[in-house]
This record gives structure tokens, sequence and C-alpha cells, in this order.
């Protein structure tokens, strides 16, 4: 399958953007149209960790959660669910095992779906299980058994294929803590798009044969490690500068997906999601508030502003005062998605949208870039260097600093020191990469070949 890269916007502007609505809505399982008009929550769950003893025991504890979560969308009267099953490390490494989990839980909402009408879709995330001791193997035999993973779980009832690849991240990795812009760059933008390019041209592929959807990728693996180490407002560990600077990149990165016949909906722990949306058109999954039973982040709101999917990242499978934790979190999600359809249905669509967006916009640097109409300016970067990869990257960190200091300059966005200097370092980073993605690529091949022992560049076509 070829790649195509994005040159232009899906959207003429940024207002044009909102939730439940895509230019290029999906249509996946049972019933469900992604974009077309409506709001969905997307359920997302992780098993108890002593279930993974067995395939059986897998089984038997995803049949569990499928039927609780179902149970109660038709309990509270919600429309539509997506269901999405993040491979454990087991069902990938045993492609079988996934597809079995697949096979039960689409046995169920199949159940549901003809008793109730509840329009539903079941997306697996599989594993990316390239590993190999301390290091990447992105080719070979642990590629081709994730592959597996994909086929079977496609045949067996997967409605939606997705990975959180790691392409790139061994520099990436080496290169955030030592606050060295130009080592994110070639992790994230450079890396991580050749492997992308690899790896979902393989999926698109498998989906086609199957006739499922290959939906999308997320920078799990390097942009939210970023704004993981960042933390909190109290938290000094690494600028939030810097975080949505890599937050940036991504969005150039995680692009290639749908440039290698992905379709969305994009994964909802891409915060980059909302810039690729006003690119490609894309529908999209987000998380925000919901999320707060995986981890904490500081635009709960602001991330719902443009979201097709409604996700709350991961919960753990236990009981809970309210019921077991997919009930109380799929609930809690649907009550948004409900929000989100009266106001689309009532035309004031993007009335909600500013208020969730405006509340977390002054929060915190990766919110006020994050925020639509900046998201927006980071996606028309992107587009004006979409041929090449590296330069793409570049313009989408070097916009990113120019809305920072716009916004700086308004007196609307308050930065502290750390985070000023952290800004400018930065700048002066950028000014100093060449404007050739030869040169960029031979110097940083130099330079992480003899400092980081784990990069193999064999991983990636350059």
């Amino acid at each position: 399958m070829a790649i195509n890269r994005y040159t232009k916007m899906a959207y003429a502007n940024a207002d044009e953007m909102y939730f439940g609505k895509s230019k290029f809505p999906v249509k996946a399982g049972l019933g469900l149209e992604i974009g077309a008009g409506y709001a969905i929550p997307e359920l997302n769950y992780a098993p108890r960790p002593h279930t993974g003893v067995s395939k059986e025991a897998l089984v038997t504890e995803y049949e569990k959660i499928t039927r609780d979560a179902m149970n109660r969308i038709v309990q509270i009267g919600a429309p539509a669910v997506v269901l999405e099953t993040e491979h454990v490390q087991q069902m990938s490494n045993n492609p079988t095992w996934g597809a079995a989990v697949a096979h039960a839980q689409k046995t169920i909402m199949e159940e549901f779906h003809e008793e109730y009408g509840v329009k539903c879709a079941l997306r697996h995330t599989i594993g990316d299980i390239r590993e190999d001791r301390d290091f990447l193997a992105l080719r070979g035999e642990k590629n081709d058994t994730m592959l597996e993973a994909f086929d079977l779980c496609a045949k067996q009832g997967a409605d939606l294929l997705s990975i959180e690849s790691m392409g790139g991240k061994e520099v990436f990795d080496y290169s955030i803590v030592r606050d060295d812009t130009a080592g994110v760059l070639f992790g994230i933008g450079v890396l991580g798009t050749s492997d992308i390019d690899f790896v979902w041209q393989n999926i698109a592929d498998i989906a086609k044969k199957n006739k499922v959807v290959a939906a999308g990728d997320t920078d799990c693996a390097q942009a939210n490690t970023a704004m993981f180490i960042a933390g909190g407002l109290l938290d000094k560990n690494l600028a939030h500068t810097t975080a949505i600077v890599a937050r940036c990149i991504s969005a150039a990165r995680t692009l290639a997906a749908y440039e290698a016949g992905a379709t969305g909906p994009g994964k909802d722990c891409g915060y980059e999601h909302t810039i690729i949306k006003a690119i490609a058109g894309i529908p999209i999954s987000q998380e925000g508030k919901g999320s707060t039973c995986a981890h904490s982040d500081v635009m709960g709101n602001l991330t719902m502003q443009c979201c097709d999917l409604w996700s709350n990242e991961s919960v753990e499978y236990h009981g809970e005062f309210g019921g077991t934790t997919v009930q109380c979190w799929v609930e809690s999600l649907a009550y948004d998605c409900s929000l989100m359809n009266t106001a689309l249905k009532t035309g004031n669509q993007k009335i909600l949208r500013d208020l969730l967006a405006l509340s977390d916009k002054y929060r915190d640097p990766q919110g006020y870039v994050l925020h639509y109409e900046n998201a927006y300016k980071v996606g028309e970067a992107i587009a004006a260097n979409g041929k090449d990869t590296y330069l793409r990257s570049k313009a989408a960190a070097e916009e990113c600093c120019k809305i920072l200091e716009s916004g700086i300059k308004e007196g609307k966005l308050v930065l502290t020191r750390f985070e000023q200097n952290a800004l400018k370092n930065i700048e002066n980073d950028l000014k100093a990469m060449p404007d050739s993605r030869e040169k960029f690529i031979e110097q940083c091949m130099d330079k992480y070949k003899a400092e980081v022992s784990v990069f193999k560049p064999e991983n990636y076509v350059l």
C-alpha cells in the first residue's frame, strides 16, 4: 500500500471542528458510524493480573468485563458504545489467546445488539511486542508474531485494529532526560515515522483482507512519556514546554499511520489527535477527565473539544460501590457523551466546545497549544511541509514555540522562569538544526550510534 502524505488541511478553519463530527466518518461493528454526528463512549479496561495465567482464565475475565459493560449501557439507556481491549503481553505474544478473547467479546456484543439494539464495536489494540531484552527488534520474528495477532483478532471479531507503536523510543528515552531537542525530534519525528510507515502498511493490508477497520496509532511511548514526566503544576522533573513540543512533533509522527492506510478512529491516548483531525479529517478518540483512574493530566475538559469517541484510558476490573469498575466508568463516559449529543442536537455544540476548551486553555502550556485553534495552526505547519517527515516535525516544534511566545506576549499565558528558560533553549536548539533531512539524519546517526548502545539503525529505513 502506498504512502500518501498530507499536504493540506481537511478543514478550512479551526471553527469547523467540534466533537461528534468528522469529515470522514468510519462505519464499524454492529450498526455503528463514528464521527457521523454523535459522540460515543469508548470503554478501556484491564484484566486483574492473576487472570493472565492461562487463555481460559483470560477469556473468562473478558467475558465478565464485556457483559458487565454492556449490561450497564442498557440499564442507563445509552444507545452506543465501543469497547477497547488493550492486549496484555500474553495475548499478543500468543496470538490465539487474543483471538479467543476477541471471539468471546464479540459474541456477547452481538447478543446485546440483537436483543436491545445497542450499536457497538470492538477495538483490539495489539501490544507492540517487538523487543529483545534491552533493545527494540522492529523487524523479524517478533514482528511476525505481532502481525499474526492482528490477523487472528480481525478474523475472530475485532472491528477496529490499533497499536501503540514504539519505534524511536530508544533514542527518545535517552534524549528526553537530557533536554536534547534534536534527539527528541529524531526519535519521534524521523525514527518513529519510519517505523509507522512500515507497521501501518502491514496493518492496513490485514484490515483490508479481513474487511475490518485499520483504526490508528498513538505516540504513547514517547509524547505521553514526556507528559507523564512533566507531571502537574508542582513538578519540575521536565518542563511542560518541553512536553508540548514533543507532543507537536508526535502529531507529525502519528499522522503517518493515516498516510499508510489507517482511517481512524485515532486511539484515545493520542493527545496529538486534535492536530491530526484538523489535517486528516478522521474521527478521533480522546481521553481526559475520565482517565483519572489511569493517570492525571492538566487538560481534562479541553480534550473533549473535538472527540468522536470519549474514553477513560484504562481501568483494572474489580468491584466498586457502584458496581464493577467497567460499569462505573462506562456510565460516566456515557453521560458525558449524552451532554455532547444534546449540544449537537440543539445546535449548541460550538458553545459547549468553547467552554470545555477555555476551562483548561490557560492552565498549562500543553492545554494552550492543544486548544483547537492553536492545534489547527500546528496542523497547518505540518501540512505545509508534508512531503518531508523531518521538516514537518521541525515545523511543528517551531510553530509550537511561536504559539507559546504569542501567548506570553499577550499576557494570557503565564509561564514560570523555569518554563520560559526551557522554551528559549528549545528555540535555540531548533535554530541550530539544518534545513536538510539528509544532513540532520547523518548528524543524528553519528551521535546516537555512539551514545545509545541499544539504538539499532537496521530497525529503520532512512
